[in-house]
């Protein structure tokens, strides 16, 4: 069987032509038809800890599904089903109307109401059918859901079906109060006098092993009390208020905050510290270059993600030398599995190492974190996970000695590619080649020289002399040497990477945006980057493809191969902007606002690469997560690059220098926490008010690089 690292088959849609809809809590999330049913030929269900706990959920009303009329989100986790009953004989409308009130989280609650608008009384039979196959998450995604030998056995009692495991480990419990019940099906009988309704209560609860887990909704809570409506509403009462003219930014960014909401989880040891799953519904749990660039480009709205991302990778920092997961000391982790779905990580543990960029990516984050002074004390705790980060890249990331980061998987079921386009046919040359490992990625390069130069700024806060010409020395020499090794000098773009023999990757692809944005690209060749970013061959009109539409490998429906991700657009633009190409970095991020708006202000994390010339809206990758938390948080990137908004806390500056697309007329930020002051930024075409700064100075200019 393939893992759901390096299957490479066709994934299934996520849904047929009327849509799906998605609720996520926590690792608890569920996947339904507009109507609310979950239908067992469609990757639908309800999925707890990676596992369907539920395949099967279809609501029928005298011996008919319901015709859906309307869905409605109420939170991330909570949503109204609206559909209507089959017409009695002789009727053209039907007089019943049923509405569906659903709360997932550890398990489902739903509330059936059914109204009879008819003119007389009516006998009502509703029947509720459901199964399960506690199928593992990535069987269900890649279609590859097999008929069990030992089928899950039902046990009934009053209002009562239990679905059990065939090896016991796993139990999914109904309660259907005042149903029969019996296998796979609760059945309710009832009548109702015209404008009489009826309200049906039913609850699923999941047991793994002797832990029965907690539900967070029951037929009898106040869903406001519950702990995610509490920690939703606490997210929203603290993170930065936008206004705004302009409809796609003030859409965006607003569902950029209440996804990124929607995507914090809590690890059960220390459930103070919220840290955000890669994105609903295929990948809930944690990615460690995923979240640390996630915490990266949301400081703007909320510090503690980062500070929670940064303390539990710290805790799972790699310490041995394992093949089999790829751990090795100073580490940082691609991914970690928690409770019963330790399972799905590759090596048989609950942890995989298998990436290359999010040890650099550790250190930027806190050097970042620090120039914001933010959690100034877990900053200065964590530093040495920070030299241990950098004593990885020097012992066991540069594999010859040459400078120069790189990867090979040390196990044949790991990742064959481990920068962030990880999928096995990402990294081609021009002409569609597969290069050999082990293999140098421009961007990751780019993140040890940002890695290095944060480093340096910690040794001169310390007065530590000796440790700052160190890291400013690895930072200046690497600097050197990528811009002489990786430079196409007949192409005018930097190599994708270097391969086992250091030939170059000559493919023209986005990742050299990120070089931008870390600072690594020589001045001199920084127009020639930009232009090619910018160029048709990259800009899809909606945003920076990852590939070209010149190289043999491009499809703008692959994953990695010509599609369009947002975040990667939004640090290229950071990138752009960086280097002063702001119109250039406006148009991308004015491309991006165009995409959100047409996908109704959400970001997914991925769409199709097609030209804005080719197709009137942003065309849908069929597995797509959404939401996503990087994709949510290129949003808030997005509008800290129109701020122009660079804190740097330990000198007590920052820099504020608003630059407004023609798209908006007005943009007013209140709130935005640095070193414990909170800014408000008040700009328009003809001024900008900044207020609430406190002791800090603010320099209306961009920062020099």
């Amino acid at each position: 069987m393939s893992t759901p690292w390096t299957y490479a088959g066709s994934p299934p849609a996520l849904s047929r032509a009327d849509g799906t809809v998605t609720l996520v809590e926590g690792q608890t999330f569920s996947l339904s038809g507009p109507g609310g049913d979950m239908v067992p030929d469609l990757p639908h269900g309800l999925f707890v800890l990676d596992t369907r706990v539920l395949s099967r959920w279809q609501l029928r009303v005298n011996g008919h599904f319901l015709e859906p009329l309307a869905a409605a989100p109420n939170t991330p986790f909570e949503a109204s089903f609206m559909g209507r009953g089959y017409p009695a004989p002789g009727q053209a409308d039907a007089g019943l109307i049923v509405l569906r009130h659903r709360s997932i989280g550890n398990g489902l609650r739903e509330r059936v109401e059914v109204r009879n608008y008819g003119l007389d009384p009516c006998d009502v039979v509703v029947e509720l059918l459901c199964d399960t196959d506690f199928a593992g998450l990535f069987e269900v995604k890649e279609d590859r859901v097999q008929p069990r030998p030992e089928l899950p056995r039902c046990e009934t009692g009053p209002g009562v079906l239990a679905f059990i495991h065939a090896d016991g480990t796993q139990t999914m419990v109904l309660v259907a109060d005042g149903a029969a019940v019996r296998a796979g099906l609760a059945t309710w009988r009832f009548e109702l006098a015209p404008r009489e309704d009826r309200e049906l209560c039913i609850e699923v609860g999941v047991q793994l092993g002797e832990v029965t887990l907690p539900a967070r909704f029951g037929c009898g809570d106040d869903a406001a009390a519950s702990i995610p409506a509490q920690r939703y509403a606490a997210w929203l009462g603290t993170v930065p208020t936008v206004d705004t003219d302009a409809p796609a930014l003030a859409g965006t960014v607003a569902r950029g905050i209440e996804d990124l909401g929607a995507l914090r989880i809590f690890d059960p040891d220390h459930p103070e510290l919220p840290i955000v799953a890669a994105g609903a519904p295929w990948f809930m749990t944690v990615f460690g270059r995923d979240s640390l660039l996630t915490g990266w480009m949301s400081l703007v709205a909320e510090p503690d993600l980062a500070r929670g991302v940064l303390e539990t990778l710290a805790r799972f920092q790699g310490r041995d030398v394992n093949p089999s997961t790829e751990e090795e000391p100073g580490k940082i982790l691609h991914e970690i599995r928690f409770g019963a779905a330790t399972h799905l990580a590759l090596g048989g543990g609950h942890i995989y190492y298998g990436t290359v960029d999010a040890t650099p990516l550790f250190v930027m984050l806190l050097g970042e974190l620090r120039r914001w002074g933010l959690a100034d004390e877990v900053v200065t705790r964590l530093l040495p996970h920070a030299d241990a980060a950098l004593g990885w890249i020097e012992d066991f990331g540069d594999r010859d000695g040459d400078g120069y980061v790189e990867y090979q998987r040390a196990t044949p079921a790991g990742l064959a590619n481990q920068g962030w386009k990880d999928s096995w046919d990402a990294i081609r040359f021009a002409d569609g080649l597969l290069p050999e490992a082990p293999i140098a990625l421009c961007e990751v390069q780019g993140y040890t020289y940002a890695a290095y130069v944060a480093r340096a700024h910690f040794a001169e806060e310390e007065g530590d002399r000796q440790a700052r010409a160190h890291y400013l020395a690895r930072a200046r020499r690497l600097k050197a040497a990528f811009n002489r090794d990786f430079w196409l000098d007949e192409r005018g773009w930097f190599a994708l990477g270097l391969d086992a023999d250091k030939r170059p990757i000559d493919a023209l692809a986005s990742n050299m945006g990120h070089c931008l944005w870390t600072g690594i690209v020589d001045d001199d060749k920084a127009p020639l980057v930009a232009e090619r970013l910018l160029s048709p061959e990259l800009f899809s009109g909606w945003g920076i493809r990852t590939l070209a539409t010149t190289m043999r490998a491009y499809n703008p429906v692959s994953y990695h191969n010509g599609s369009v991700w947002p975040h990667d657009s939004a640090l290229c633009a950071a990138g752009l902007m960086r280097y002063g190409f702001v119109d250039e970095a406006l148009r991308v991020i004015g491309g991006l606002l165009d995409a959100s708006f047409a996908g109704g202000g959400r970001l997914p994390e991925l769409f199709a690469g097609l030209s804005r010339s080719e197709v009137p809206s942003p065309v849908a990758y069929p597995t797509s997560c959404a939401p996503q938390a990087w994709a949510s948080a290129a949003t808030l990137q997005m509008l800290r690059l129109l701020l122009r908004l660079d804190p740097a806390a330990p000198h007590r500056q920052v820099w504020v220098a608003p630059v407004l697309p023609a798209i908006v007329g007005r943009l007013r930020v209140e709130g935005i926490d640095v070193a414990g002051q909170k800014l408000t930024i008040d700009v328009d075409a003809d001024h900008c008010d900044i207020s609430g700064a406190g002791p800090l100075t603010i320099n209306t200019a961009p920062r020099p690089r």
